[in-house]
């Protein structure tokens, strides 16, 4: 069974967990805690020498970058519906994987760590780094946005595939986060209405200050 190292308060820890439930893919969670350093520890660090999370290692392979454990986890378990063996459909995917990893994720962080994370570390947002960030995220959320003016899912097919996993997830705190995404209706629809009613999504929620669902309970 493949073992996935990773903390799901984190975005690309919530992607693979995500992305694994919707690809029916097995496997077992190693927590390493974010906040207290541990993906910086020497044993985690020969699995992944980043120190990022997550990690994905099934036998002999030892995988990082999340978008490429759930492109290996949908080849291992044989899900062609979300991630599909037609050529062009799964040049499309890849191409959303690869546009989230480079462009979109690191917009949508500079709202995480100036909403999220600087206010739980006892810090305050910078406006001017917001502003500064502004432009880009609405030019790269319109291009989402224009994508899904005319389909459901990002890449046309009849269900969700790993792309949709891998966009929502920079994401998945908007509220908190404060992501100016109102104005890009096709984009919310997807999101509220199609993302985040998938089990997948659900199963895996986090919510502000960092808590999952099994942490909120027991508080």
């Amino acid at each position: 069974m493949m073992k996935v190292y990773a903390d799901p308060i984190t975005v690309n820890c919530r992607k693979v967990l995500a992305g694994l439930d919707l690809l029916g893919a097995p496997y077992e969670l190693v927590h390493v805690d974010y906040f207290k350093g541990e993906q910086k520890s020497p044993a985690y660090l020969a699995i992944n020498p980043n120190a990022s999370i997550p990690a994905l290692v099934d036998g002999d392979l030892e995988l990082w970058e999340s978008n490429a454990m759930l492109q290996y986890a949908a080849d291992r378990v044989g899900n062609e519906e979300a991630y599909p063996r037609d050529l062009k459909l799964r040049a499309d995917i890849n191409r959303w994987l690869l546009w989230e990893s480079s462009s979109w994720f690191p917009s949508c962080y500079v709202f995480l760590v100036e909403n999220c994370v600087k206010p739980l570390l006892g810090s305050q947002a910078d406006p001017a780094v917001l502003d500064a960030q502004a432009g880009q995220f609405h030019k790269l959320a319109g291009i989402l946005d224009r994508r899904l003016s005319d389909r459901t899912w990002v890449a046309g097919t009849r269900g969700p595939t790993i792309a949709d996993i891998a966009l929502a997830a920079p994401m998945h705190l908007h509220g908190w986060q404060k992501l100016p995404i109102a104005d890009h209706p096709n984009l919310s629809r997807w999101l509220f209405d199609g993302v985040e009613q998938l089990p997948c999504w659900k199963k895996t929620w986090v919510g502000e200050g960092f808590i999952t669902r099994k942490a909120e309970a027991a508080a």
